[in-house]
């Protein structure tokens, strides 16, 4: 199932114990995108999916966040909750990353073993 990935907006699905919640996404493909990140913002509406990505940082970001690694299938592999100013540890099989304002993910359904979807907005430019 080979993707090609690029910056943009779409959907995320959460195919949890809640069925199926959808959330606004950001997709960050570029290089440049996935180096800023979350920096510099107070809030996320919805999440931020980095691709590919192995492990973040919270270096100079000003809110804790949720930080889901997924891995190439999009299956959830560990979920982790953030403070300011740290380093995360790499995981061995994330292929990418979801990051989210701090309690959302449990809202979603986002755990271990739950599988997510992203459907892609497409502008008629």
């Amino acid at each position: 199932m080979a993707r090609r990935w690029q910056d943009g907006r779409g959907t995320l699905v959460v195919h949890g114990d809640r069925g199926e919640v959808a959330v606004p996404l950001e997709i960050a493909a570029s290089y440049r995108a996935r180096t800023k990140g979350l920096l510099g913002r107070d809030s996320v509406d919805g999440a931020l999916l980095l691709t590919p990505a192995g492990s973040v940082h919270t270096v100079r970001m000003r809110i804790p966040i949720d930080v889901a690694y997924l891995d190439r299938h999009l299956r959830v592999l560990t979920v982790r909750t953030m403070p300011p100013n740290r380093l995360g540890l790499p995981r061995l099989r994330s292929r990418h990353i979801l990051e989210a304002t701090a309690g959302a993910m449990a809202g979603w359904g986002v755990r271990a073993g739950v599988r997510v979807d992203v459907h892609w907005e497409h502008s008629g430019r």
